[in-house]
């Protein structure tokens, strides 16, 4: 249930993530349907006769379309308040930190009701069965219930400080880093950092598999192939993201500069892209190489493990230039 719940509130929270950032051209939209409605203030018309009529109070003035718009889009930019801390708290709240400490709090209590239980009926047992001398049959009944409900609720007591030791003992993993954030919808650079994501995904899988022995009980590659490869790729999509920035930088101008000046920097911008597109074919030739690598693991073949080599020298390469650019 708890998995279920997580994966709605996941898939809400991305359904109105990408209803915000269509706000602006919502906006838009609007104030094109308004301006049909409209007639601008040149328009000439007939002049009518001057006629009394009473003072209009004055009409509260709207505040301008672009700013609207550009509200809209510093919202989209970012998040709604409401939808950002609860984001925040829902994250808080599945830390496995705070998970360990919600367990060891349950259990804790668990133990104190289960001690207080077991001196009550140990008490219990204990004054009925200080007067079994002069008790009847009724007394001695008092006394075994008191001692076996003291014996039960210890038992769990028991459990409790046996788990709660454990709880305290455990170490938690360290916590994986959290994936960079994708570039704003509008951003050239939007596609290719998605792709790199995917990209990541896929190769992090493949060289997991190539780490692990074989069915013959042999390695597919050597783990200084795999470690270089690990690496190389960590370093590519360091400048790939780089570059990426560098777009959206680009792109940030571009949009505060005059009419005249924006042909330069899109043509900046679309010479950046097609290097951008140029480092995401060679890091998906370092996946295409492990991809194979791992399919031809169990048949011994030397090509793929050489491929690999090659890719990651290639994807090497290529990301010292892209450091270079970025």
């Amino acid at each position: 249930m708890g998995q279920g719940r997580r994966k709605d509130f996941g898939e809400f929270t991305a359904k109105l993530e990408k209803h915000i950032e269509k706000l602006p051209d919502y906006a838009q939209r609007a104030q094109e349907k308004l301006q049909r409605y409209i007639p601008p203030s040149e328009q000439g018309s007939s002049p009518r006769p001057a006629q009394p009529s009473r003072p209009r109070p004055p009409m509260p003035q709207m505040p301008p379309m672009p700013k609207i718009s550009q509200q809209l889009t510093s919202m989209a930019s970012g998040q709604i308040p409401v939808v950002a801390e609860a984001k925040a708290k829902w994250a808080r709240w599945n830390e496995p930190a705070a998970k360990l400490e919600r367990q060891k709090r349950r259990t804790s209590r668990a133990l104190t009701f289960w001690i207080l239980l077991t001196i009550l009926c140990g008490l219990y047992a204990f004054v009925a069965g200080a007067g079994l001398l002069k008790a009847g049959e009724v007394e001695v009944l008092q006394a075994i219930a008191g001692g076996a409900f003291a014996v039960i609720f210890g038992t769990f007591g028991v459990k409790s400080g046996l788990r709660l030791r454990t709880l305290k003992r455990t170490v938690l993993p360290a916590a994986p880093a959290a994936p960079p954030p994708l570039p704003p919808a509008r951003s050239v650079a939007r596609e290719p950092m998605e792709r790199l994501a995917e990209s990541e995904a896929s190769l992090t899988e493949l060289l997991r598999q190539l780490s692990q022995p074989t069915s013959l009980g042999t390695m597919p590659v050597s783990e200084i192939a795999v470690a270089d490869a690990r690496t190389t790729a960590a370093e590519a999509a360091q400048a790939l993201r780089g570059l990426a920035g560098r777009i959206q930088a680009i792109e940030r101008g571009r949009d505060a500069a005059p009419e005249r000046e924006r042909g330069a920097l899109d043509a900046a911008i679309k010479q950046l892209r097609e290097q951008l597109d140029d480092g995401l074919d060679g890091y998906g030739g370092l996946v295409a190489a492990a991809g194979h690598t791992v399919a031809a693991s169990s048949d011994g073949m030397t090509s793929s493990k050489e491929s690999l080599s090659d890719a990651t020298d290639k994807l090497a390469g290529l990301a010292m230039a892209l450091r270079e650019l970025s």
